[in-house]
């Protein structure tokens, strides 16, 4: 940042020569609700943290570093002062615990309106290495996966239950603040894209979904491995059990834990941070798990 709040417009540096750009939107009864059936109220620190988590994987998933933040927030007008403060504290904090230590919050914008809705803007520097894109994978090249798939969804069927959030273990709170504030792989992105990475992903809308658009970004077949899955399930057991589901279905189709899925040769592995969740193949472009297809395919932002 070289010139932060304050004027019309903030300026930051953009050493490489390329800048990346993303921009996400959290919408009130759309992504978050103030008050969830279960007993829990989403703070203005949840969606300040998951503004800022949710950007920041979007760099994280090109191979690059974030730089600089701008938010634009819609409130109503009895919205209190002491939740939008919290709301900046969740953006900050967001950025410093998951050490995206170059990037800051440089500006932003505030208006009126009916709920509250929050867009972030994030910029980021490729470090003159070129992107890692989701067109890239190449048959015979080995799925791996940064970071957690399913923990964000079971911690959203518990804020859809009817199990008091003041009456859970902290273990089962654990799964919630997977939800309201995810802790994406920033790290591992730089790192992938360094070893080699052929393609690289966000999983924000679900593992199968999100491996879906590489597979069809890059015309191949990508067949996930049934025993990594079952090993991917495998912490969330207890959760599922309490509420009658299958962890599975969380890891194939559970999105907002902001795993990073990568596509890479062979040869570097094994690739710290990463495990394996499957193979890259010639033919048909499109997801199967153990040469099966899939009932559940993720999350669809206009059909769901």
């Amino acid at each position: 940042m070289l010139l932060g709040p304050g004027d019309d417009a903030a300026i930051v540096a953009a050493a490489d020569a390329r800048v990346l750009i993303s921009i996400d939107t959290q919408v009130q009864d759309m992504d978050f609700r103030l008050h969830w059936p279960n007993g829990y109220s989403t703070t203005g620190f949840d969606v300040g943290w998951k503004a800022a988590a949710q950007n920041l994987s979007d760099i994280n998933a090109m191979g690059g570093r974030a730089t600089s933040l701008v938010v634009s927030l819609t409130l109503p007008g009895n919205t209190t002062v002491e939740w939008v403060e919290d709301l900046a504290d969740g953006l900050t904090a967001a950025i410093h615990e998951l050490r995206a230590s170059t990037c800051a919050v440089v500006g932003g914008d505030l208006g009126r309106g009916t709920e509250i809705s929050v867009t972030a803007a994030v910029t980021g520097s490729l470090d003159g290495r070129p992107p890692v894109l989701r067109s890239g994978a190449q048959p015979g090249d080995v799925v791996v996966l940064a970071g957690t798939v399913g923990r964000a969804a079971a911690g959203l069927a518990l804020l859809e239950s009817v199990h008091e959030y003041g009456s859970l273990e902290e273990k089962l709170r654990g799964f919630i603040r997977a939800q309201c504030r995810p802790r994406p792989p920033l790290e591992s992105g730089p790192a992938a894209a360094a070893a080699g990475a052929t393609a690289m992903m966000d999983v924000s809308d679900g593992l199968v979904r999100d491996a879906g658009r590489i597979a069809a970004a890059s015309s191949v077949h990508i067949d996930l491995d049934p025993e990594a899955l079952r090993y991917l399930g495998e912490p969330l057991r207890g959760v599922a059990s309490l509420l009658g589901m299958d962890p599975l279905e969380w890891v194939l189709g559970g999105g907002e834990d902001h795993g990073l899925l990568a596509t890479v040769n062979p040869n570097v592995m094994p690739l710290a941070g990463f495990t394996a969740v499957g193979s890259v193949e010639a033919g048909h472009a499109e997801v199967t798990v153990g040469s099966q297809s899939p009932a559940n395919v993720g999350w669809d932002h206009f059909a769901d």
